[in-house]
């Protein structure tokens, strides 16, 4: 179990982090909000990896066949892996490359508000929310701890539902379980 689930770990957080690096290089001309669009279809496509991380425990070490929870447990721990590598190359670009990134973000919000119209006070609030979040963001463990809420959850979604079309029963349980409902 541990080849398959660090290899696929590992490839689906390279992936990512590739991803992260490319997107961060033109997050400037794309904008913020395309920057998040890229970001997430490009954690999603790395986490199609738990699938056939999956599948490959199932097929190589399951003998075709294994649980929900088993099945949960190989694609819980490649997210886990995943994660983590995305967290590194946040951690690795944030404090030596765009140390600057909360301050642009934390003023396209602030143009958000502004261009809907919100009044000075509220424009003020976020500004203030802004930088408090700052203040935070640069303790590198709350700092790592806000990146990995980004990808996890994916992760965990797409784990829930490939272990729950991957999950197969050995063919005996099947037919007791058909012979007692019938």
């Amino acid at each position: 179990m541990k080849k398959i689930v660090l290899t696929f770990g590992l490839i689906s957080g390279a992936i990512m982090m590739l991803l992260m690096f490319v997107t961060m290089a033109f997050v400037n001309k794309i904008g913020f909000d395309k920057g998040e669009i890229v970001g997430y279809t490009g954690i999603v496509l790395a986490f199609l990896l738990i699938f056939f991380g999956i599948r490959s425990y199932r097929e190589n070490l399951g003998g075709g066949t294994f649980s929900f929870g088993r099945a949960f447990a190989v694609g819980i721990l490649i997210a886990l892996i995943a994660s983590v590598c995305y967290v590194i190359a946040w951690e690795i670009i944030y404090f030596n490359f765009a140390h600057d990134f909360v301050d642009k973000y934390a003023a396209h919000m602030v143009e958000q508000v502004r261009a809907s119209g919100a009044s000075a006070e509220k424009i003020q609030a976020q500004l203030q929310q802004m930088k408090k979040f700052k203040e935070m963001y640069e303790n590198p463990f709350f700092n790592a701890a806000i990146t990995f809420t980004e990808p996890f959850p994916v992760g965990l979604i797409i784990t829930l539902i490939s272990a729950a079309i991957l999950r197969k029963k050995p063919k005996q349980q099947v037919a007791e379980s058909h012979a007692a409902a019938g």
